[in-house]
């Protein structure tokens, strides 16, 4: 996705396909430009197949785009108090 595509210019790219309830490009905190990626909801799960078939590998303001559903995040490794008993200062 190209760094000044908005949240209004997703939505409406994916709007050709039903109901956009909701389309959030996520951007970085300092210059405020996309990070490469967003998310956008559909009003059915019918609407958010043929979003993701329909946009899927195409053109957005140049860059090619590649939709599919949602995925969570893993969670972190969990804290190991053990990795930092290597030396006396917690750093290896």
């Amino acid at each position: 996705m190209n760094k000044r595509t908005t949240s209004e210019g997703l939505g409406k790219a994916f709007s050709e396909f039903g109901q956009v309830v909701h389309a959030r490009v996520v951007t970085d905190r300092v210059s405020g430009y996309s990070k490469g990626f967003g998310f956008v909801r559909y009003a059915t799960i019918e609407e958010a197949a043929e979003g993701i078939k329909g946009m899927d590998g195409k053109f957005l303001e140049g860059w090619v785009i590649f939709a599919e559903y949602a995925r969570p995040r893993s969670p972190p490794p969990p804290y190991s108090s053990q990795a930092n008993e290597s030396s006396p200062s917690g750093f290896p």
